[in-house]
């Protein structure tokens, strides 16, 4: 689950606004509004769509404490809601509950948007996934909570590999290239064995921080970009290695269609999200006629050895500082994300947002591979100027310089570096 981080949160009157309620108050959602009478609960159209059940289970979860308390739902558009947020956060109106993709949750923390949360109020904060942790807290604050995730699998064709005597997925980093290359040799220059796009950040950090390396690292409370140290260029120089090899489709392209690429059958193997396989072999989708049955998930092995660690994209749910019921609010959040809100979300396909129920997603054959290949996971570095890293595209930029050629490993990661260093500690 992608999110991509479009939030405007510039508004000078909104940021006004926010400043005036005192939006760094440590007291936050545990003591505001515990009296409320009213709730307004913003959500996106996955929960109306696919969840109802666990909504109305919150609902009167609270209902039950607070006899007589109106509860107010909207659903959105991930498109549409925040810039329906950010205009409603420059007046008294805001929502009480908010769910925010967790790439969005940076600059929302940085400008002051949300209240801090207490996480010893939250059943299972001390086994929240590590990424999904990450993607809340900021200077050492907690300012939402975990709600679901999706994580990132290898996928391949069986029959495509069956041809060349692959029949079970790898579990070493050799095993894998050892039958890409049998395949790519068999297939010739117009297969991709793996169809790994060029500007695929997520893969390609996925191999820096397999590697020990990171994109940038925290020392004495500034950034520091860190694709040039010597982890991050094994990591990236074995992402060319996998781009050179097997990739042979337009190394200028991301990974927004590669569902679609796939189910052309030009290709033996992908490395995304989840559902990626499932949606390329869509009747839709699938112009081979043959992926049905056919595509298979396994837990992508890294080259240091262990499993690949991946990044997780999800949601997470967010109390805005200008509440008026923080503390019900906060309620609220632990009902719908609690110990069943979390066997809801899972029966749906979703991964929950803490270690505790994904074991037992790892002793399920029919969800093994996704909670296995999340239990290593990583997430963007929590710094005030991520947000313009992103919004220029820095990594994008380094990856398609390094797959097409135009600059060498070392020399597009020292220029990422320099970028990222100019913008990463300005809010």
């Amino acid at each position: 689950m992608k999110r991509k981080l479009i939030a405007a949160i510039g508004i000078a009157g909104m940021m006004v606004s926010i400043a005036a309620c005192g939006g760094n108050d440590d007291k936050g959602s545990s003591s505001s509004g515990a009296d409320a009478k009213e709730l307004t609960v913003w959500l996106t159209v996955d929960a109306q769509n696919n969840w109802p059940d666990l909504v109305k289970s919150a609902d009167a979860a609270v209902k039950k404490k607070h006899p007589g308390i109106k509860i107010n739902h909207e659903y959105y558009g991930w498109p549409d809601k925040n810039a329906k947020l950010d205009a409603v956060l420059a007046t008294d109106k805001a929502p009480d509950v908010v769910e925010m993709g967790n790439t969005e949750m940076l600059s929302y923390m940085v400008k002051g948007a949300f209240a801090p949360v207490d996480p010893a109020k939250f059943t299972n904060s001390s086994a929240w996934l590590d990424g999904l942790k990450a993607s809340v807290t900021y200077q050492d604050k907690t300012y939402g909570v975990p709600y679901y995730a999706g994580g990132r699998v290898a996928n391949w064709r069986k029959d495509v590999f069956a041809s060349v005597g692959v029949k079970t997925p790898p579990k070493t980093y050799a095993e894998l290239t050892a039958a890409l290359d049998k395949v790519q040799k068999k297939e010739g220059d117009k297969f991709s064995a793996w169809y790994q796009p060029t500007r695929d950040w997520y893969a390609a950090m996925s191999y820096v921080y397999d590697a020990g390396g990171s994109i940038a690292k925290q020392d004495g409370g500034q950034w520091k970009a860190n694709l040039s140290s010597p982890e991050s260029i094994k990591g990236l120089t074995e992402f060319k290695n996998v781009v050179d090899k097997y990739m042979h489709g337009d190394k200028t392209k991301d990974e927004s269609d590669r569902y679609i690429v796939y189910g052309q059958g030009k290709s033996g193997m992908i490395f995304g999200a989840a559902w990626e396989g499932a949606t390329s072999a869509d009747p839709k989708n699938d112009k081979t006629g043959k992926l049905k049955n056919n595509l298979e998930n396994f837990v992508m092995p890294g080259p240091s050895g262990k499993n690949m660690p991946v990044f997780l994209g999800g949601s997470d749910l967010a109390v805005p500082v200008k509440s008026k019921a923080q503390a019900v609010a906060a309620e609220w959040i632990n009902a719908f994300t609690g110990p069943s809100g979390q066997k809801a979300l899972m029966a749906k396909g979703n991964l929950p947002n803490n270690k505790t129920d994904l074991a037992t997603l790892k002793n399920d054959p029919a969800t093994a591979v996704p909670a296995t290949a999340a239990e290593s996971n990583w997430f963007v570095p929590m710094a005030p100027g991520w947000g313009q890293v992103e919004k220029a595209q820095v990594l994008q930029t380094m990856l398609q310089n390094i797959g097409t050629g135009k600059k060498s490993v070392e020399a597009a990661a020292k220029e990422a570096d320099a970028a990222i260093d100019k913008v990463i500690n300005t809010k």
